[in-house]
């Protein structure tokens, strides 16, 4: 007997309909001789309205201030996984199937105070294996745990595959199975690229990068935490017959597995291209060249809680200026152009210059460790198109190149073909 955890996004408990959906998936692993532990996230939609009335009461009540305490926002947005379990586990129990719901704090997942995006500190899973051992398919609420203060507190946007993932290595769980709206992760977003491949396998690291650059499959923590503890996990699509051929096989069933490097046997030179929009460039021209100055460049963006990516320098011939050119979202574009003017006499800066609606486009693969020519290739490919690169950054398995906008799908298409991509 194996033991599976099962993760149902927002879109596959969408409705009564697709709840039921899900149970059928469940029974199918139950009937095969699985324990079963299902994680859920809140029905489509359902916390986007909830954080809308938190967010809305300051002025219902006429408070001039938009202050709310974060521990009853909390209180707030966690109940809609608490409804998603209920009717699950009532789902379950129709079709004779032992089943209960699990809130956060009942197993317990315990977490730190930051309320609001808590990270999980430690998972006791004794009392669900146990129930597990004796048949009983547990159905979590996730998103949420126990904070030190022994009040809710939820992970973040996104926290329910976090919450799966950790609940599969806290049980010694064989496999973890994220069920989403799309069958499996792709060499790119096929709505570019048509010829996009689902890929049968994707190491962690190749994962953690897709989704850190742009990807939606996965959450990036959960990516984390599935490669700091070896959780084998597999992304599946939820609108797939339950009972179609092949749903039941345990060690290749439908989907993209996520693994360890050392179960790819052939490494591609290139695995997938990434992108992100709506990325901004900022330039500070003529910085006084002396040590520190990097610090008190990023050190207040970074309090701001402005997340920088890219960062380009170039240092004038006798070494006095340097031109310091980086990337933010451009949706915090305003408030870091705030902070750097606020810290012009600090930075030592002549001019700063923005420019938003930036994409951000990666070339991620393992096999980039031992092949030489990759970046050449992208470079070679983009310029043939007359795509100007603006940025460069690059890691062991990645390559990040900013370019303007409107060339953000004509680059995936490009990278995505120059790669052979369509052809795996």
């Amino acid at each position: 007997m194996a033991r599976i955890v099962m993760k149902f996004g927002g879109t596959s408990v969408a409705n009564l309909e697709r709840i039921h959906n899900v149970a059928r998936h469940v029974k199918r692993e139950v009937e095969a001789g699985h324990a079963v532990a299902v994680v859920v996230s809140a029905m489509s939609g359902k916390t986007n309205e909830l954080v809308a009335w938190v967010e809305g009461m300051p002025k219902t009540t006429g408070a001039s201030s938009p202050f709310f305490d974060a521990r009853e926002y909390d209180a707030v947005v966690a109940s809609g996984e608490q409804v998603t379990s209920g009717l699950l586990a009532i789902a379950l129990q129709s079709m004779g199937i032992d089943a209960r719901s699990w809130q956060g704090w009942q197993i317990p997942i315990r977490t730190d105070k930051s309320h609001g995006a808590a990270r999980i500190a430690e998972i006791d899973g004794a009392r669900l294996v146990e129930r597990l051992d004796q048949g009983q398919v547990a159905v979590i609420a996730g998103f949420q745990g126990l904070a030190p203060d022994n009040r809710i507190a939820t992970l973040g946007r996104g926290g329910s595959d976090t919450s799966a993932v950790a609940i599969a290595a806290a049980i010694r769980a064989d496999r973890c199975d994220i069920y989403t709206d799309v069958d499996g992760v792709y060499t790119t977003d096929p709505r570019i690229e048509p010829k996009a491949r689902r890929l049968a396998r994707v190491s962690f690291e190749e994962m953690l990068e897709m989704a850190s650059l742009g990807a939606k499959v996965l959450q990036v923590r959960s990516v984390e935490m599935a490669m700091a503890h070896n959780v084998r996990t597999f992304v599946r699509s939820s609108f797939d017959d339950p009972d179609a051929p092949g749903m039941g096989d345990f060690d290749n069933p439908p989907g993209t597995l996520i693994c360890d490097e050392d179960e790819i046997v052939e490494k591609q030179n290139v695995t997938g291209i990434a992108y992100a929009k709506d990325e901004a460039q900022i330039s500070l021209r003529r910085v006084a060249d002396r040590p520190g100055v990097a610090a008190a460049i990023f050190g207040p963006l970074a309090e701001a809680g402005i997340n920088v990516d890219m960062i380009v320098q170039n240092i004038s011939e006798d070494g006095s200026r340097t031109d310091m050119t980086f990337t933010v979202p451009s949706g915090d574009l305003p408030k870091a152009l705030t902070v750097l003017e606020n810290t012009r006499q600090t930075i030592g800066f002549d001019a700063v210059q923005s420019e938003a609606g930036m994409v951000k486009v990666s070339v991620i693969g393992v096999g980039m460790r031992s092949h030489a020519g990759v970046a050449a290739t992208a470079f070679k490919a983009l310029a043939d198109k007359a795509i100007n690169i603006r940025a460069i950054t690059t890691s062991e398995i990645k390559i990040s190149i900013l370019i303007d906008g409107p060339y953000a799908e004509l680059a995936v298409r490009t990278l995505h073909g120059v790669y052979g991509l369509d052809k795996i």
